[in-house]
């Protein structure tokens, strides 16, 4: 690897929390303060698994560390039964902004699902407010510091829910208003895009844009409708697109079956041990540019990756990214995962031996694959430049 300041640095957390970072796939339920969690849970009358701060955390961790996606989902009955009110959501949302500001993130996309929030009488409109305004109130307590931060609502709705339409009708009511993108999310497995093809036919009427989870507890039907019927132009998770790529490896004295030495320029092994072979559907994806949001504890922690090995090091993630596909780094669930967009990076400069140009590159995909207008996604990338050029 190649010395930068990540070499020297003594205290390698802390520099690469300083880097500015994009956000985009972040789910405003799976990154409450434990905190904070007990705080309302007390005042609407939920009862938690611990009212220890440090041990609820902890029981977040470990309960979607199951390797199962259901089991993971099930965690979010206690965040979410604490985002039913105004209050709640609002809380929720500005902590949310701040937490994220704190890894240097500059950018970020904030995805929830509304009609999970009408228990306590709410409308879905109240409910986007209430977290606009909260959301807003972060980026204010933000600028206070003397530090910017830039975020947008990604509306999302269920997909074992029949309010596709509905959903799809209100994400676009408040565009101008905080809302910068669609999504579909839930248990994956069984519930194709295709379910909410006339929803996403709705949002392209509307030149809306949409990001679908697609390619983490499905494969690759799930992608192919995404991209289909969904009109997507970003995949949630999307890892599972490895899954059409083929790696042929012949016998060598040093050879190995590492997919780090893939060589995106010739799409072969290095030193002639191997040969890669995209699929139709793989090659779309990479060939177009569609970026890839993964998130690679999370995929770790839901099975996601199950296919391709056990621990970090069989993540696909590098291979993707080798073979050129639009790799984006997120966090998915600061909360059930324990981690920051900072932890993220340095798993994979630790596991990858990734370097500043490497985690340059990767916050600069996702900077271009945001949902912002042309001139701010511009400004956006100057700026990320900008502070890379500093740190020489």
């Amino acid at each position: 690897m190649t010395e930068t300041i990540l070499d020297a640095a003594p205290d390698l957390e802390f520099d690469l929390k300083g880097l500015p970072k994009v956000s985009l796939h972040d789910h405003l339920d799976g990154g409450l303060r434990p905190a904070t969690i007990i705080e309302l849970a007390e005042k609407v009358g939920h009862t938690l698994p611990s009212t220890d701060p440090v041990a609820l955390g902890e029981w977040f961790r470990e309960s979607a560390d199951s390797g199962s996606l259901v089991r993971y989902l099930e965690t979010f009955d206690h965040t979410i039964a604490v985002m039913q009110t105004k209050e709640g959501l609002f809380r929720v949302a500005k902590e949310f902004v701040e937490d994220l500001a704190d890894d240097g993130v500059v950018y970020g996309e904030v995805r929830w699902a509304p009609e999970q929030h009408l228990q306590q009488g709410l409308s879905l409109d109240e409910v986007v407010e209430a977290v606009q305004a909260g959301l807003e109130a972060g980026v204010d307590a933000v600028s206070e510091t003397g530090r910017e931060i830039q975020v947008g609502q990604l509306i999302t709705a269920m997909r074992h829910a029949d309010r596709g339409q509905e959903i799809a009708e209100l994400a676009v009511r408040h565009r101008y208003k905080g809302a910068v993108g669609f999504d579909i999310a839930g248990a994956e497995d069984g519930f194709l895009p295709s379910r909410f093809k006339d929803a996403f036919t709705y949002l392209a009427e509307h030149n809306f844009p949409a990001t679908i989870h697609a390619g983490e507890a499905a494969g690759l039907e799930s992608i192919q409708s995404a991209l289909v019927d969904g009109r997507a132009l970003r995949l949630g998770h999307g890892v599972r697109i490895a899954e059409d790529v083929s790696v042929e490896f012949e016998e060598a004295d040093d050879a190995g079956s590492d997919v780090s030495d893939i060589n995106a320029d010739s799409d072969e092994v290095d030193d002639n041990i191997g040969l890669v072979t995209l699929g139709e559907l793989s090659s779309w994806v990479r060939d177009r540019g569609i970026a890839l949001e993964i998130c690679p504890s999370s995929n770790l922690q839901t099975g996601a990756i199950a296919g391709f090995g056990e621990g970090i090091e069989s993540h696909p993630v590098d291979m993707l990214y080798q073979l050129g596909f639009n790799v984006t780094i997120n966090t998915d669930n600061r909360l059930m995962s324990g981690v920051s967009l900072t932890d993220e990076f340095e798993l994979l400069v630790e596991t990858f031996d990734y370097d500043l140009d490497d985690l340059l590159e990767l916050t600069l995909n996702a900077a271009e694959a945001a949902f912002l207008p042309l001139e701010e996604k511009e400004a956006l990338v100057e700026y990320i430049n900008e502070a890379y050029a500093d740190l020489g």
